[in-house]
């Protein structure tokens, strides 16, 4: 069921799933995405000693939209999200869209945050030594040449794009990206039946209000993102695939070694997805890994 916290007057729609008593975990969703991408099994996600916490970003599915808003602005979301459970301290994930923002919440919330895990993330777009669009599927280069037209341009696309997503899904999830050229690892895991029963679930909610959240967020990753991985004193776990073709390995070799101490996990076999019952596997390493620090 979803519950709401209120930042600025802007309601922000969130989900708990797993153990009440188990390490509060918030994820952060990618783009598209929202609250409704978690394992569905709130029974498998409580065996992982995790008390999971998802939420539509700004934007999108039942979250009011924030305009105009910078990746950092997820800072606050997060940190009423957990006052709104009485959570003092939390681990924060997020994957491809959604790590930047979980990168900003570890920069700019040193105090509550134990341990910060940032999957397939996204680098910033003026960062100094990267071609950020060297590797990135057409479809993706496509996308951003959209934003860079302006936020008029980048609407009308995305909107009959998320029309097609939801078409796509409700007779085949596994063609949510027909049209990418994804690595095989992808393709595997767009097939399991968990992914499948997500998708179904989870792509007309996250549109239920329009492509709001993926239009402010395609605008806010080409813009300043309002603060410096380099501010990032938590442990930080960073996380990407060799065969990635939706954000490029060169992203997560670049936050690798920006981000001060940075944990590095390359998986030179992975793509962008991944299995599902191996994501529930790496949220029991990522609670193991912040229990000691909690």
């Amino acid at each position: 069921m979803s519950r709401f916290a209120m930042v600025d007057g802007r309601r922000i729609a969130y989900e708990t799933t797993g153990d009440p008593d188990g390490l509060p975990v918030i994820s952060l969703h990618g783009t598209p995405g929202g609250r409704l991408f978690r394992y569905p099994d709130s029974d498998r996600v409580a065996e992982t000693g995790a008390f999971l916490i998802t939420y539509d970003r700004a934007g999108y599915g039942l979250s009011d939209r924030h305009r105009g808003r910078s990746v950092v602005d997820d800072v606050a979301d997060v940190a009423a999200i957990a006052d709104a459970l009485g959570i003092d301290r939390f681990v924060v994930t997020g994957g491809s869209g959604g790590g930047p923002h979980c990168l900003a919440v570890a920069a700019r919330l040193p105090d509550r945050v134990i341990r910060c895990r940032c999957v397939v993330g996204v680098a910033p777009y003026d960062a100094e030594d990267l071609d950020w669009l060297d590797g990135m599927d057409p479809e993706n280069v496509k996308e951003f040449g959209w934003a860079q037209a302006g936020e008029e341009r980048l609407t009308e696309e995305l909107q009959r794009e998320a029309t097609t997503m939801v078409e796509r899904v409700e007779e085949n999830p596994g063609a949510i990206l027909e049209g990418f050229d994804l690595s095989e690892a992808d393709r595997a895991a767009l097939a399991h039946p968990i992914t499948v029963r997500i998708l179904r679930e989870a792509t007309p909610a996250m549109f239920v209000n329009g492509p709001f959240g993926w239009v402010d967020d395609d605008l806010a990753f080409i813009r300043p993102w309002g603060f410096d991985v380099r501010e990032i004193r938590v442990p930080t776990e960073v996380w990407y695939g060799e065969t990635d073709v939706l954000v490029p390995a060169a992203h997560g070799r670049w936050l690798a070694r920006t981000i001060p101490g940075a944990e590095v996990t390359v998986e030179d076999d992975e793509g962008h997805l991944g299995d599902p019952d191996e994501l529930l596997n790496r949220l029991r390493g990522l609670v193991d890994a912040s229990r000691s620090m909690a």
